[in-house]
């Protein structure tokens, strides 16, 4: 890519500065490529703001699993470098059974990440009381997931693109991207003003000529790519005020994953997460169809009814905050990372659902190994865009 180089355009477009767009960014400048970031908003902001920073390995498929233990890797390797504001704290996960039947599923996880070498634990009922006294009683039990960690997402993300720009990386924020293809990328500035001058600077400023575009922009991605498959869904979080001890481990109630695989316009699901400040992080909720930002407070109190009946110890809890963000879903509930079929310039790295903050290191390593030639860790097949191509689009 050194033509592209010395011509003065990039190698490397990245049109997103969320953690993805971010992690990208720094891998590729960490290999010698010469990147801008592309960003209207301020690095870390969108989806990635709105995140809870859970760095979870989940086994809901062979490739979820693949892409999200890699990357939960990867960021263990990172630990020892990450700032104190990034507050990545191991905690653990337990995913909370509230019955025999769940149960049941508690030891097909153990068996699962076992068998992958994931260090867990069982926890019978009396166990899980003694972790989490403030969950109430009658728990069947749970899992212990040991290695699942939590961060403070934007701090992450300006954190590897610090890195990315020690590099060598060039960020540009405030910048609206209007369209993206064949090498170039336009600003939305461009498709306004009568007294635009076609000299060289002109050009430089509203147009940026890239070798490789990354598209990284979550839930608004096919705006920029048509013919990508993804979905907005909405989620709301609430945190509350300091409760030092209240919660040591992120604890999630097993009927999670019907939630986040619910095909009607909303559910809800006990997940809340302890911050080192003391306060909690509770969630979660997920909507189809909701386009504005604004708090559902019909939503909000179903998530934190559903809250209180894990652990009614939070309903006189004050809360500090509540806010919404959109996750960008996939039909088939895995990420888009690679080619775009559409456009040879033009790669993905989207669709992440509820997993963007753990899987942003590893989705960054398998495509800029794809790009680079080099062989990348796990298998790229099953998140590359082709599979999800509209039949109107031909490579």
């Amino acid at each position: 890519m050194s033509s592209a180089a010395s011509s003065g355009a990039y190698d490397v477009a990245v049109v997103g500065a969320g953690i993805v767009g971010a992690a990208c960014a720094c891998e590729f400048a960490r290999r010698g490529l010469r990147v801008v970031v592309v960003d209207t908003e301020v690095v870390g902001g969108g989806a990635t703001a709105a995140g809870m920073g859970h760095i979870v390995a989940m086994d809901d498929s062979e490739a979820q699993f693949a892409l999200t233990r890699y990357s939960q890797q990867l960021w263990q390797e990172l630990r020892a470098e990450l700032p104190e504001d990034v507050e990545y704290e191991q905690c653990g996960t337990i995913w909370v059974a509230a019955d025999e039947q769940e149960m049941a599923e508690v030891w097909r996880k153990w068996d699962y990440y076992r068998e992958r070498g994931v260090p867990v634990e069982v926890l019978d009922g009396q166990s899980l009381k003694r972790l989490e006294p403030n969950l109430r009683d009658g728990m069947a039990g749970g899992l212990l997931v040991k290695e699942d960690a939590v961060l403070y997402p934007p701090c992450a993300a300006r954190f590897l693109m610090d890195r990315a720009q020690k590099n060598g990386a060039t960020l540009r924020l405030g910048a609206s991207v209007a369209e993206i293809g064949q090498g170039r990328v336009r600003l939305a500035d461009g498709l306004k003003g009568d007294a635009l001058k076609d000299d060289a600077l002109e050009i430089a400023r509203l147009e940026i000529s890239a070798q490789i575009i990354v598209n990284a922009t979550g839930a608004g991605a096919a705006d920029l790519t048509p013919g990508i498959e993804i979905k907005k869904r909405k989620g709301h979080l609430v945190i509350t005020d300091r409760y030092p001890g209240f919660l040591r481990h992120q604890l999630v109630e097993l009927g999670y994953l019907k939630s986040a695989h619910s095909v009607s316009s909303y559910s809800v699901a006990f997940n809340v997460q302890p911050r080192p400040t003391g306060q909690v992080l509770i969630g979660s909720s997920r909507q189809y169809g909701a386009e504005h930002k604004e708090v559902d407070h019909g939503i909000l109190m179903r998530m934190l009814q559903r809250a209180r009946q894990y652990m009614p110890g939070l309903g006189p809890k004050s809360a500090l905050r509540t806010w919404t963000g959109f996750r960008a879903a996939t039909p088939d509930k895995l990420p888009l990372i690679g080619p775009w079929p559409g456009d040879k310039s033009v790669f993905l790295a989207t669709g992440h659902e509820g997993l963007g903050i753990t899987a942003s290191l590893g989705t960054a390593r398998i495509l800029v190994d794809q790009i680079t030639g080099v062989r990348p860790a796990i298998p790229i097949e099953p998140y590359l865009p082709s599979r999800a191509a509209k039949e109107h689009v031909h490579a």
